[in-house]
This record gives C-alpha cells, sequence and structure tokens, in this order.
C-alpha cells in the first residue's frame, strides 16, 4: 500500500501551500485533514526527491561563510561566526563586540537565564547591546567580582549593564572571584546571598564567556586578581587558556592547575550543559586558548577573528 508521503500530487499541493502561499504547515494539516507530521514529512520528501529545490542567493556576500561551515564541521559547534582581523588588539575588540552584540539581540529569548562572564572583550560586547528583543529576561555573573582594580571588567557589572539594556533581572554574586583556597572557597559559597547567583547560573540558557590567555594585557591582571610572577608560573607550566579565571591546558583538562582554579562562580565543567555556551575571543595570542576551550567542549559557539579561524582549521 502507497504511503500518504509518497503521493507526488499531495506532495506538490502541500508545497504550493506553503512555499507560494505562505500557509503555515498548522493551517495546511487542518484543510487537507493531515496531521501536522504528515505535512512536515511531505516537505522534507520534496525536497529529497527535487521537487522543491531551495537556493539561498547572495550567499558569496557573507564574507567567511565557507569557513564557518567548515569551523562547525570539524570542531562540532552549533554556530561560528568570523569578523575581520583589524591591525590592533583595540580594534579587533570592537568588531568582536559589535558581531556578538547583534548575534546575541536574536539568540537571547524571552524568559532566558543568561550567565555573563569577565573581560575587556565583553565589556565591549555589552557596549554595544543596544536594540534587545527578548523580555524577562535574567542575567547572574558566572564568578564573583569584587575587587579596587577595573570594576568595569568584572562579572557582576557586564552582568548588571545588561540586565539595564534589556530592563530584566540581576542577580549579583557579592564575592571576590579569587580566594586563597578550596577550603574557603567552599565555605564562601555555603553563604545564602552567593549560593542564590550560583544555583542560577547552574540552569542557564545562553553562556556569554570570555577566553583568556595570562598575559600582560589579561583581565586576571588588569583586575588585579593575578601578578607577573603567578601568571609566569601558569604558563611554564604549559597552560593554554582561562574560561571565568579557570585555567585548562592544550586538551582543556582543567586538573593541573587545580589549586590555581580556586574561584567563586560557576564551574567550567558546567558550561558543557549550557544549550547556548558562547566563547568570544580573537587575536593569534589566544590559539591555544581557543583549542582548549573546544577540546575541553565548554562552548559550543564560538566567535573569533579571520587569522584564528584558519589557523584552527590548519591545525
Amino acid at each position: 500500500m502507497r504511503k500518504v508521503v509518497d503521493d507526488v500530487h499531495l506532495m506538490v499541493k502541500v508545497c504550493d501551500l506553503y512555499y507560494n502561499q505562505n500557509i503555515s504547515q498548522q493551517q495546511i494539516a487542518k484543510t487537507l485533514n493531515l496531521s501536522r507530521p504528515t505535512v512536515s514529512r511531505l516537505l522534507a520528501s520534496a525536497r529529497e526527491q527535487g521537487i522543491v529545490q531551495i537556493n539561498i542567493s547572495n550567499l558569496d556576500e557573507i564574507k567567511y561563510w565557507e569557513l564557518e561551515r567548515q569551523l562547525e564541521k570539524e570542531y562540532h559547534l552549533k554556530n561560528v561566526l568570523i569578523v575581520d582581523s583589524p591591525s590592533t588588539d583595540e580594534e579587533l575588540k570592537n568588531v568582536l563586540g559589535n558581531a556578538a552584540g547583534r548575534y546575541l539581540e536574536y539568540t537571547i529569548k524571552e524568559g532566558n537565564t543568561v550567565g555573563v562572564s569577565m573581560g575587556s572583550t565583553l565589556y565591549q560586547v555589552v557596549s554595544r547591546m543596544s536594540e534587545p528583543m527578548a523580555k524577562d529576561v535574567t542575567f547572574v555573573p558566572l564568578i564573583g567580582g569584587m575587587g579596587e582594580l577595573r570594576m568595569e571588567l568584572h562579572s557582576n557589572s557586564l552582568a548588571e549593564a545588561m540586565s539595564r539594556t534589556y530592563e530584566g533581572k540581576f542577580i549579583p554574586l557579592h564575592a571576590p572571584a579569587r580566594v586563597s583556597s578550596a577550603a574557603i572557597r567552599d565555605e564562601l559559597i555555603k553563604e545564602e546571598s552567593l549560593n542564590r547567583a550560583i544555583r542560577l547560573a547552574e540552569h542557564l540558557d545562553v553562556a556569554i564567556v570570555g577566553i583568556g590567555y595570562p598575559n600582560e594585557g589579561s583581565a586576571i591582571k588588569a583586575t588585579g586578581y593575578f601578578k607577573e610572577n603567578e601568571m609566569e608560573l601558569l604558563k611554564e607550566r604549559n597552560v593554554a587558556g582561562e574560561i571565568c579565571m579557570q585555567f585548562y591546558d592544550i586538551s582543556g583538562d582543567t586538573s593541573p592547575f587545580e589549586n590555581d582554579n580556586n574561584v567563586v562562580g560557576l564551574d567550567i565543567h558546567k558550561l558543557r550543559k549550557v544549550p547556548c555556551s558562547i566563547g568570544i575571543a580573537g587575536g593569534m595570542e589566544k590559539i591555544s586558548a581557543i583549542r582548549g576551550a573546544l577540546a575541553g567542549k565548554y562552548i559550543n559557539t564560538l566567535i573569533t577573528d579571520y587569522r584564528c579561524a584558519e589557523a584552527l582549521i590548519k591545525e
């Protein structure tokens, strides 16, 4: 017995209603007395048989379209967005901020809980968000942010700024980003005033994280949490990078740096469960940090620049 989805006449009828007359699949199902899944299967079958051919024009006008798709396939990412590679670090942060800001405006949905890390690139992202589409969004810092230096780069400041842009909610994490021992950290996060933010960060819809490397211009130095000699020691131990001030090697393994990762905030291993975990970083000095983040599966979406993207493909 021939199946409904093999009926070519019905297939063409459904395609005409859907593609030419802009009638929804639900309405087509009701009109033709079909189930909604049957309509969907008819449309899929029509594409498989070549009855419907979908051509997307002007792909060549999207500068790095093919390279983005290559990276998505190579690293099993949900999405990749590539920007130009300007000549200065400041310009690079600006173009990354613009691209990420636009991306987030349509990625963050109504009712979402959004986690925000720290850093100068994320500061540019937040500064460029101006036309949010979602309502009732809750923003939570992914790492503590009490300190005396460069407060605008701290997770609390960035999450609060985003909440104002969205007219949403902000749940603060009033704690230092880093403490001297795991024992102190474990005691701190038991405090009810801190525990609320940390619990919420474990149920994110979207995470926005900077990917860092311990050098002179890094946020972990600018905010005063790491001194020059500490960063040199990390380099000697082959650190690849950090997310939320938690360090990892080129394979994404954090275990060699357990004593350095005394952070009050979300354990970055939990980023693997976030539906949309967005890493934003560029510049050739960040290659190892990005590679480690990809290997550790801490992000499933990458926003980077052309030179980094090309290097990732070549490697």
